[in-house]
């Protein structure tokens, strides 16, 4: 299938929210053709030059406000992962064949998405962000949403989207907060309440 597709330097995640502001003249072209078909986008991560081949796309849930110079604020919800096939380069803005593709591996146990949850909040209250109000269905996969809420690097959560395995992406989580909780408490006495990134090593 072909979809309109937009780099970014971010990581969407299914279920997630995306504001964007659209200014330029290509993305006001993409998104107003989204518009019309009610169809969703693309949003892949891009760093420079470097683009990822797994995305997820963009339902635009509502045009937040439109500007009299054609500029406009949208809101947008990510929704199913894909996996680039090709790209055409034949309109402004990019466009892509890509398959989508759902998780086909092991699911996390409630017992892990338990412990994955408590890891979170800890890891973030020891660095001293204040963590956005989330809500957690435990009897559900929650590695999407605790990931999104995760102010890390952005390759890390690449990782975390093009897993297909929700016990994968639980563990995946759980390694990277049982590795920064011990980091963080070595620290405790420094100033932490600046820090809005994680290092990955």
């Amino acid at each position: 299938m072909r979809i309109p597709l937009f780099p970014l330097n971010t990581v969407l995640f299914p279920g997630a929210a995306l504001p964007l502001h659209i200014f330029e003249e290509r993305y006001r072209e993409m998104v107003g053709e989204c518009l019309a078909k009610k169809q969703p986008f693309g949003v892949v991560r891009a760093d420079g030059e470097q683009m990822s081949i797994v995305g997820c796309t963009a339902k635009i849930v509502r045009v937040v406000e439109r500007y009299e110079d054609g500029r406009m604020d949208i809101l947008c919800e990510g929704e199913t992962r894909f996996e680039i096939e090709g790209l055409d380069e034949s309109r402004t803005f990019l466009q892509a064949d890509v398959e989508f593709f759902e998780d086909e591996g092991a699911r996390s146990t409630r017992d892990d998405r338990e412990d994955c949850a408590a890891l979170h909040f800890a890891t973030l209250q020891m660095a001293g962000i204040q963590p956005a109000a989330i809500h957690l269905d435990l009897n559900a996969p929650v590695a999407f949403q605790l990931a999104d809420a995760l102010p890390s690097d952005p390759g890390f959560k690449q990782q975390l989207l093009a897993s297909r395995s929700d016990a994968d992406r639980t563990k995946k989580l759980r390694d990277f907060y049982n590795d920064m909780l011990p980091r963080l408490s070595a620290k405790e006495t420094r100033h932490q309440t600046g820090q809005s990134s994680f290092p990955i090593h």
